[in-house]
């Protein structure tokens, strides 16, 4: 249904797939399409200090099919084209002149659904699910109040519109269609073979546990990319099973000499934006609760906890960590690890302290970073890594308290 909230303009993006998941390509199939998107979502906020809410829906076929379980044998290839994506979308928002995470920009939020006709059975299999990947028929029906729901104007994307609004229940289907507007694309591309194919070779074990760790300062793509890649970890649920992601958000006091320290975010302020993201891309459910929230404090290091439950079997935790290991070597049931390529070396240490005090090491699964050099062939690398840089964002606020 299209929303009638004209102070925070919204809408959803239906990307349908790409011929490979390399930025390359994806930037040659959607660069007019993200630009045609964020302009007139920057339009729509006529200078003002509101800040705009972008979904975009990837689509990939098969991406719900048993081949595809468990998660860990298709991360490596969804996380390099989430990278992909947000590093295009940091790239045209450079370009433009686009805000993004700030007053006066795009709030922007990547998942992925599967568009084939045979997701029904799997939806209906008794799993719980939830996002980062779902079927068409949750997304559609998710009860999220989009203003606009944009769709390339080729081919491939009017059937993608198609599916998304032959999904929409009929209560809903008139707002919803009232809202489709097709955007500039390029035309209809070959994908050559399989998009997706499962590592057979991957460790397969399922994770219901995932573990991350980050200051999560003034929240942009880059952190956006990492915590979306621990949600990608986590399996859905069976019956009677619980899912939980804990993430390690740096304490104040460990802060104090980053640059521009003053205009750092306090601790409550970045978990409570981290949570505010990890639900926006996790609880598509069509009737939204508020969470349950619960807080603790225990002697001793990482003792500062908050328990944020959107699900009544899926939980964030949030630890805020005084030392460089944080939860993972204080809580003995997690099961995987998330980290960026960039501090891979992060992974096994974590896994030495945990062999020190006999526990089980953690699966280690590694995220691609922004890539800036790639960007430079849409924008100039200075103005990219301004939007992917917490660091940036707190040097223009101390410009701006000068002023």
């Amino acid at each position: 249904m299209a929303s009638d909230h004209i102070n925070s303009p919204s809408a959803l993006l239906l990307l349908p797939p790409p011929p490979a998941f390399s930025f390359a390509q994806v930037k040659d199939v959607f660069q007019p399409s993200l630009v045609d998107v964020y302009t007139k979502l920057s339009n729509a906020l006529s200078g003002s200090n509101r800040t705009a809410v972008l979904d975009i829906a990837l689509a990939i076929p098969d991406l719900l099919s048993p081949s595809c379980q468990p998660r860990a044998k298709v991360f490596a290839q969804l996380q390099h084209y989430l990278t992909s994506v947000y590093t295009l979308v940091g790239a045209v928002c450079a370009t433009q002149n686009i805000e993004l995470d700030s007053p006066g920009g795009i709030d922007t939020r990547v998942v992925f659904i599967d568009a084939s006709e045979n997701t029904s059975a799997i939806q209906a299999s008794g799993s719980s699910r939830f996002g980062p990947i779902l079927d068409i028929r949750s997304l559609a029906n998710s009860g999220r109040c989009w203003d606009y729901v944009f769709y390339l104007s080729n081919i491939t994307g009017q059937n993608l519109a198609n599916s998304f609004t032959n999904s929409v229940g009929s209560q809903d289907r008139d707002g919803r269609a009232a809202s489709m507007k097709a955007i500039i694309s390029e035309p209809d591309w070959t994908i050559s073979g399989r998009l997706l194919i499962p590592d057979d070779q991957h460790p397969s074990t399922p994770q219901y546990s995932v573990v991350v760790g980050g200051t999560f300062d003034h929240l942009h793509v880059g952190h956006k990319l990492l915590l979306t890649a621990v949600a990608l970890v986590l399996e859905p649920l069976d019956r009677g099973q619980e899912g939980r992601l804990t993430i390690g958000v740096t304490g104040d006091a460990l802060l104090v000499n980053k640059k521009y320290a003053e205009f750092l975010e306090s601790w409550e302020e970045r978990w409570q934006s981290t949570a505010a993201f990890l639900t926006a891309i996790m609880d598509f459910s069509p009737e939204k609760k508020p969470p349950q929230i619960e807080r603790a404090f225990a002697p001793g290091p990482n003792g500062k906890m908050v328990v944020v439950r959107i699900q009544p079997n899926l939980a964030f935790e949030f630890v805020e960590i005084s030392d460089p290991f944080g939860p993972t070597i204080t809580e003995e049931n997690l099961g995987a690890i998330v980290v960026s390529k960039e501090t891979h070396s992060g992974g096994a240490a974590v896994n030495e302290e945990r062999v020190k005090k006999g526990w089980k090491g953690l699966a280690v699964f590694e995220v691609d970073v922004l890539q800036s050099g790639e960007a430079a062939t849409v924008t100039d690398v200075e103005n990219f890594e301004s939007k992917i840089s917490s660091t940036d964002v707190r040097r223009r606020r101390a410009h701006l308290a000068k002023v």
